[in-house]
């Protein structure tokens, strides 16, 4: 088995920050009804003490769909985490796709890239009513994210 596939298979068996974020600043769903993968995403935006910026001090993921999906999203909360809303904004697709590090067809293109939407969706509505309606959902089946 190829050492990339066994990493993504990891992710999805063991996933990093996966679960609820009862103190998240904003989140975002979204899905892909083609494949019927379900990704949110939750952060929690904080003002550094030190310099006054925003940074993204947790993020964590739930949802359910194929291994692709799943262990993208465990491995963009891993990289979020720290990282100012701005400099997260600027993550693109090529990015995520990089940081699978194995060929997406085109068909899986969408598994892979649906937690980056979800994720840049929650930094753009992280003051509206939706976001903060979404915060207090449920949907998260896990008691508490795994760190």
């Amino acid at each position: 088995m190829d050492i990339y596939t066994e990493i993504i298979l990891d992710y999805y068996k063991n996933p990093r920050n996966e679960g609820p974020l009862p103190d998240a600043t904003t989140c975002a769903k979204e899905d892909n009804p083609l494949c019927g993968d379900k990704i949110r995403i939750n952060l929690k935006i904080e003002k550094d003490k030190k310099t006054g910026k925003e940074k993204i001090t947790k993020a964590t993921f739930c949802g359910n769909g194929c291994a692709i999906s799943q262990a993208s999203a465990s491995m963009l909360t891993e990289k979020l985490i720290g990282k100012t809303p701005k400099a997260a904004e600027k993550i693109t697709d090529e990015d995520i796709k990089k940081m699978l590090n194995i060929p997406i067809s085109p068909a899986r293109e969408k598994c892979a890239i649906l937690c980056l939407h979800a994720a840049k969706k929650a930094l753009v509505e992280r003051d509206s009513a939706k976001a903060k309606k979404l915060i207090s959902c449920t949907t998260c089946k896990k008691k508490s994210a795994r760190a």
